[in-house]
């Protein structure tokens, strides 16, 4: 017969029973999440392929890109202001060296004039004064140095009252008329096309070989297949620290006048036998968006993203130079294959 206390223990017993239950299903539920976080957090490393780096020597020729410059440009700017009389070229104008160019407004120049005149009659007769004892040293020394200066005044006012080309060349641009008031901004621009200049931007790891007199080829897209001589005339002394470049200033006969001043062109420096590192091109990775470009290196067995620019390529190898001076070296491993799966940092499985 069934009475409280047994009621009460089988109740007991119940609710023993299903705590026990629910403690072990959390158990084994907390058991698979952890298993599964473990899992989860554990990442595989990538299967690449690496082949080590070797130094060789290749014949090297650096192609670089520029735009042309006229050798010499002038800016006709006088050094006195006034009315422009008249300006006897238009835009497109070939002259010679010495050709009028523009003729200013002439009142200082004839004041200048007539007091040097005047002057000079004053010099003369203080010189007979002096031969005949008639006046001191120091009046003559005077009178000769006011003289001496009006000649130079003269002088300097008559060649920026008549502007005249100090070189061949063809005008390039005008920026007055007639009769405006010259306020200091350039009334004309002579440009020289009969020779050219650029400069180029070397690496700086081929410092030691590029020198003054080497010759250099251009070509331009508008002229397909042919080939325009240039020279270096100038290696310009320092390094630039934030590209790791150096100039060196190119001298362009331009006799056929084919090639001009802002035209973009490419060149070719040969500068020798060098050691260069050649890798396959298509180990070799792009930044989107960008152009700069980058390789990954086995150090162990992590990936180490380096920076590199691009040389000159060999069929489908390519020379690789590095942006931060022994970031690669012969003897590293580089990634040749599975490369595009990677970050640095990323842990490596290497396969044969």
């Amino acid at each position: 017969m069934w009475n409280k206390n047994n009621r009460y223990n089988m109740k007991r017993s119940i609710r023993t029973v299903a705590i026990a239950l629910a403690t072990t299903a959390i158990a084994a539920c907390g058991g698979q999440g952890a298993d599964k976080a473990a899992t989860t957090t554990k990442k595989e490393a990538e299967k690449v392929k690496v082949m080590t780096l070797e130094s060789e020597r290749i014949a090297k020729t650096l192609e670089l890109s520029t735009t042309l410059e006229g050798y010499e440009t002038m800016n006709i700017s006088p050094s006195i202001t006034g009315h422009i009389e008249h300006i006897y070229v238009e835009v497109g104008s070939r002259v010679q060296k010495g050709t009028m160019l523009v003729r200013m407004d002439q009142t200082q120049l004839n004041t200048t004039r007539i007091n040097l005149a005047s002057t000079k009659t004053e010099l003369d007769r203080v010189s007979a004064l002096k031969q005949s004892g008639s006046v001191s040293e120091q009046v003559y020394d005077q009178t000769k140095a006011g003289y001496d200066q009006l000649v130079e005044t003269e002088h300097f006012q008559e060649e920026n009252t008549f502007v005249k080309a100090q070189f061949a060349g063809v005008i390039s641009a005008k920026n007055y008329e007639d009769g405006e008031m010259y306020t200091g901004a350039p009334i004309l621009t002579l440009t020289q096309i009969s020779r050219l200049k650029a400069n180029i931007s070397i690496p700086e790891n081929y410092f030691p070989v590029v020198k003054n007199g080497m010759k250099v080829e251009i070509e331009s897209d508008i002229y397909p297949g042919e080939v325009f001589p240039a020279t270096i005339e100038i290696v310009y002394p320092t390094i630039d620290p934030t590209s790791h470049t150096f100039q060196a200033k190119l001298n362009i006969p331009n006799a056929a006048e084919k090639i001009r001043p802002g035209m973009y062109v490419r060149t070719r420096l040969a500068v020798g036998e060098v050691d260069a590192i050649v890798v396959p091109y298509q180990s070799v990775l792009k930044l989107t968006g960008s152009n700069d470009r980058y390789v990954f290196v086995a150090d162990g067995t992590t990936a180490r993203r380096v920076a590199v620019t691009l040389g000159q390529r060999f069929d489908d190898r390519i020379e690789i130079l590095p942006v931060e001076a022994e970031a690669i070296k012969a003897g590293d491993k580089l990634v040749v294959t599975g490369q595009a799966r990677l970050v640095d940092g990323t842990t490596l499985e290497i396969v044969d």
